[in-house]
């Protein structure tokens, strides 16, 4: 079952629920896989454009998490941190930490990088094999940790 199949399934049992936060978040993502559906012309999307779609919501939501937070407005920021929640659900399964750094090590492996001059090389590869699985900050982080 695609995406979009999914994310009809979740507003129907969100509506039955009458929950407004799930409710929300999920016509959000069913909005974005829509834009992009009618930017493509009606071409079937690839799994990795529906992840990025998630990814991006879901990175969208968590800044407005911290600025909500940093103006004293918690009200407000629970919204952000409950709708992350429900988006994340259809994410892939997110890599530990360890994962990631056997994944990273791997990779570095394969590139035959040796030092920080070979950054950019491992983390094209690596944001290319850890799409979905992993953020950018994250896979990021451990390349240079490895690297130095």
């Amino acid at each position: 079952m695609n995406l979009e199949n999914l994310i009809n399934e979740a507003i129907k049992t969100a509506m039955r629920a009458k929950d407004k936060t799930a409710l929300d978040a999920l016509r959000a993502v069913k909005s974005q896989i829509l834009l992009l559906k009618t930017e493509a012309r009606g071409a079937d999307i690839s799994e990795a454009q529906e992840i990025a779609i998630l990814q991006r919501m879901v990175k969208q939501r968590r800044e407005s998490y911290d600025q909500f937070m940093a103006q004293n407005r918690e009200d407000l920021a629970e919204v952000e941190q409950a709708q992350s929640l429900i988006i994340e659900q259809f994410l892939p399964q997110q890599l530990s930490a360890e994962e990631l750094e056997t994944a990273i090590r791997d990779i570095i492996s394969e590139t035959g990088a040796s030092d920080l001059k070979d950054l950019g090389k491992v983390m094209s590869a690596a944001t290319t094999q850890l799409a979905g699985r992993s953020d950018g900050k994250s896979i990021s982080a451990a390349v240079r940790k490895l690297l130095s």
